[in-house]
């Protein structure tokens, strides 16, 4: 199975299983604040949907009619597939799970958004989960050599050694941050996570450079 394959096929698993985890959760835990500053966790799903059946050229179009905020187009598209009704946007997750658009960028991409905000709705819900951390090395690697401003956390990962206690490896050069690999890439991310989730001598310094 080529790269692409494997990817997608690791997107669609979680895309499935996160539909299932928020299946019949109560109408009032959809307004959960979600780890993604400013968004709840309806509004999670919902930008998840957008992301899924964004084109590339879709999302170029919709960048010049933001005048390229990409904050804007982010807030548009969940305004756009935000239902009144959160189960109706579930629904919505539902239907494009298989699909294999996508916006512009490297294919690691769509592991880092189908992890990362799945613990973004997960985590404020109490909801558990388990990830394949061969895959989401992959989503780490991409985040720790790309800069924030286009969506990876290089600068915070800077001058530390993360290393993940559940895979194989370990990624960059400095103080040493251990920790699953799950908890490594949401503190890249800029997302908060355990006080006991992280050790070392780095693991003070990557949580404070959100």
């Amino acid at each position: 199975m080529n790269d692409a394959a494997t990817v997608w096929d690791a997107v669609h698993a979680e895309r499935r299983r996160l539909v299932a985890d928020l299946d019949g959760i109560s109408e009032g835990r959809w307004q959960t604040a979600s780890l993604c500053p400013g968004w709840t966790v309806h509004d999670v799903v919902a930008h998840l949907v957008d992301s899924a059946t964004t084109t590339r050229w879709g999302f170029v179009r919709q960048m010049v009619r933001a005048r390229f905020d990409f904050d804007r187009v982010n807030d548009r598209g969940v305004a756009r597939h935000r239902a009144a009704d959160p189960r109706r946007t579930l629904a919505a997750l539902r239907a494009v799970t298989d699909r294999t658009d996508t916006p512009p960028g490297p294919l690691a991409t769509r592991l880092v958004e189908a992890y990362v905000h799945g613990e973004d709705i997960r985590r404020p819900l109490g909801i558990g989960a388990s990830y394949p951390a061969e895959r989401v090395m992959q989503a780490l690697r991409y985040v720790a050599r790309t800069g924030a401003s286009f969506g990876g956390g290089r600068e915070r990962v800077d001058r530390l050694r993360l290393d993940p206690v559940d895979a194989d490896g370990s990624i960059g050069d400095g103080q040493p941050v251990r920790g699953a690999a799950i908890s490594l890439l949401l503190a890249a991310s800029g997302r908060p996570v355990g006080a006991d989730e992280l050790t070392g001598g780095g693991a003070g310094v990557l949580a404070g450079r959100r």
